[in-house]
């Protein structure tokens, strides 16, 4: 069966039957034909068949049919119809075996329904299969009536009424005899479907569940290199900012030198700890605490993350509108990265003249975080930054929306808004400022 098409959407073609399959029909047609040969033998002696045929005959007959089976499978209507052909010439010729003879038809009969992929042709063959059959017994049924040394045996009216009663339970017991080898074999075709259908969504599952596992390596990657790069560009980007101004005040000014390496250092401490936390989650196993790898950075650092702002030289203020509340975890890290990059874009490209602001606030059903810089140097991404895309892809990751670009009157703008439900009220102070 192809592996890219649902069998229930195409004309399923059953499997061609193996090695095996077509090894046990021939083992199968030889037992059939070992067992034929004495129950004819007992036919014979029972004297059940009137004058039977040479028994050369009954064993060409048998020998025929037995060893069309064994390409039941690979042709089952072909078989079916030479089966069917050779059993009535055979009765006809006189043949002396009723039992095993009539399994042999029944096997070839059911093989059609059950291995051909085209109904139709199942329909046509096993149709003229019993019409055939039925033209038969109607005409060995008249041939018996009109027949003077049958009828020649009863008398009256009691002569017709058996005959019709034995002819009638001879067409019932046909009917029921091919209608269960059409049920029987449309029964295993349809099993047979039902089993490659399995397969074939079983397959689909295990092909799904390794493509959710190599989209769940591969947004954890996205994750990770998020938050190296917010990492790594705000701390190095306030250090470098830092250094540079402890080399130009370092000979007239000892003390704003040492205040900008203090803050470097702090830079550097508060980096390092924030890789070890993401170094640390890295390698929690399964077996780990749930809480050990959730970050401890929220939007209740804002305030710290402005007056760091302020203290590395971008005179930056922080205000909350609204009434403060909890926040989910991912809703708070988010909104605390995306100033953390916004405001090291300001630092990097608003120039040296520009002041930010940052405002929290708090709306009915969401969170809104906009921070904006009075720069007149456009705040443009370099080509290949990952920082604006790092911004998108958290916002869209907790379903909100963000929009970036500069402003009418100078400078640039980032605002994102984030659905957050409503929590219980945190004490944290409205309006602050830094």
């Amino acid at each position: 069966m192809s592996d890219t098409l649902d069998p229930a959407e195409q004309a399923w073609q059953r499997p061609a039957a193996t090695p095996a399959n077509r090894r046990r029909d021939a083992l199968g047609a030889l037992v059939l034909f070992a067992c034929m040969m004495p129950s004819s033998v007992l036919y014979r002696l029972a004297g059940a068949m009137g004058e039977p045929s040479p028994l050369w005959i009954t064993v060409i007959w048998a020998a025929v049919m037995c060893a069309a089976l064994v390409f039941r499978r690979r042709w089952p209507s072909i078989t079916a119809l030479v089966v069917a052909g050779v059993y009535i010439a055979g009765f006809e010729l006189g043949v002396s075996e009723l039992l095993f003879s009539q399994i042999v038809l029944f096997v070839a009969m059911y093989t059609v329904g059950a291995w051909v992929s085209d109904r139709r042709i199942v329909r046509f063959t096993l149709g003229a299969i019993t019409g055939a059959m039925l033209i038969w017994l109607a005409i060995a049924m008249v041939t018996a009536v009109t027949d003077p040394n049958v009828s020649g045996d009863y008398n009256g009216f009691g002569t017709q009424t058996a005959m019709l009663a034995y002819f009638g339970i001879q067409v019932i017991s046909n009917l029921l005899y091919f209608g269960g080898a059409a049920y029987f074999g449309t029964h295993a075709f349809r099993s047979a479907r039902q089993r490659a259908e399995l397969e074939y969504r079983t397959l689909q599952l295990e092909r799904e569940r390794e493509r959710s596992a190599a989209q769940a390596v591969s947004l954890e990657r996205v994750r990770i290199a998020r938050e190296l790069h917010d990492v790594v560009a705000h701390h190095v980007s306030v250090m470098g900012v830092q250094a540079g101004a402890a080399r130009t005040v370092m000979d007239a000014n000892p003390d704003a030198a040492r205040a900008s390496l203090a803050n470097i250092e702090q830079n550097a401490r508060t980096a390092i700890d924030e890789l070890h936390h993401l170094v640390g989650t890295l390698r929690e196993s399964d077996d780990d605490d749930a809480s050990a790898g959730v970050s401890t950075i929220n939007a209740s650092q804002l305030s710290d993350l402005v007056a760091e702002s302020s203290a590395a030289g971008l005179p930056t203020t922080f205000e909350v509108h609204g009434e403060p509340r909890t926040l989910p975890g991912t809703v708070s890290l988010t909104l605390f990265r995306i100033a953390q990059e916004a405001l090291t874009n300001v630092r990097k490209y608003a120039g040296s003249e520009a002041t930010a602001d940052v405002r929290l606030r708090y709306l009915d059903s969401a969170v809104e975080l906009e921070v904006t810089n009075t720069g007149l140097v456009p705040v443009k991404p370099r080509k290949g930054g990952l920082g604006h895309r790092g911004m998108r892809e958290r916002v869209t990751a907790v379903g909100g929306e963000i929009s970036i670009g500069p402003r009418s009157r100078g400078g640039y703008l980032v605002r994102a808004q984030i659905p957050a439900a409503d929590t219980p009220v945190s004490p944290e102070p409205s309006g602050a400022s830094a």
